[in-house]
C-alpha cells in the first residue's frame, strides 16, 4: 500500500473557493511543486480574466507546472523562478497579488520570516495570505513531528511582519489553514 500524496488529502478547488478565489483574480502559488495541485485550479477559478503565478525555486517543479497547463490547454499561468526566502526574490511586483497561497512550505523553511515578508509584499492592500502546512503533532503521514510548524507560531510570524489575522480553518485532516489580510 502506497501512502498518499500531500495532493490527495487537499482538495485544491474547495480549499480556493473556500479562501474566496474567483473570477478575474490574480493569484501566486509560492512553492508551487511540481504537479500544479493548486495552481491548475486556481487558473480555471480566475478565468481567462485573471492570471495565476506558479512560483518555485526549482525549474523542474515549474516545467512540471508548464506541461501540465499544456497538456489541459491552459493559458493564464505565469511560472516565475524564485527563492521566496529571499527579499524581493520573486519577481513579481508589490501589492499586485489578491491571493498569496503558502501551502505546505513553511515546514521546509529556513527562513520563515523572510518567506511570509515576501508572500505579504506581494499581496495587495486588502489582499489574502493563506497559510496551510501540517499539524504539529506527528501523525502517519507527512514530515517529521519536529519539522512541522505549530499554526500559533506561524499567527506570531505573520502578524510581526504587519499581516492581519483574519480567521482558521482545517483543509485536511492533517493540516491546519490560516488566512490573513494585508
Amino acid at each position: 500500500m502506497s501512502i498518499p500524496s500531500t495532493s490527495i488529502l487537499l482538495d485544491a478547488e474547495k480549499l480556493l473557493t473556500r479562501v474566496g478565489v474567483r473570477i478575474g483574480y490574480i493569484v501566486a502559488d509560492l512553492g508551487c511543486g511540481t504537479s500544479g495541485h493548486f495552481v491548475i485550479p486556481a487558473v480555471k477559478l480566475v478565468g481567462p480574466s485573471g492570471k495565476v503565478y506558479a512560483v518555485d525555486i526549482l525549474k523542474s517543479a515549474l516545467n512540471g507546472v508548464e506541461s501540465r497547463a499544456k497538456l489541459e490547454g491552459l493559458t493564464g499561468i505565469e511560472t516565475v523562478w524564485a527563492d521566496c526566502e529571499v527579499p524581493r526574490g520573486v519577481k513579481i511586483a508589490d501589492n499586485s497579488i489578491d491571493v498569496v497561497l503558502v501551502i505546505n512550505n513553511l515546514f521546509q523553511s529556513k527562513k520563515r520570516a523572510a518567506f511570509l515578508w515576501e508572500a505579504s509584499r506581494i499581496a495587495k492592500p486588502g489582499g489574502k495570505v493563506v497559510l496551510v502546512d501540517w499539524k504539529p503533532a506527528a501523525s502517519p503521514l507527512g514530515p517529521p513531528a519536529e519539522s512541522r510548524v505549530a499554526p500559533e507560531a506561524a499567527k506570531a510570524a505573520a502578524m510581526s511582519i504587519g499581516l492581519k489575522y483574519s480567521e482558521a480553518f482545517e483543509p485536511g485532516q492533517y493540516f491546519w489553514g490560516l488566512v490573513f489580510s494585508k
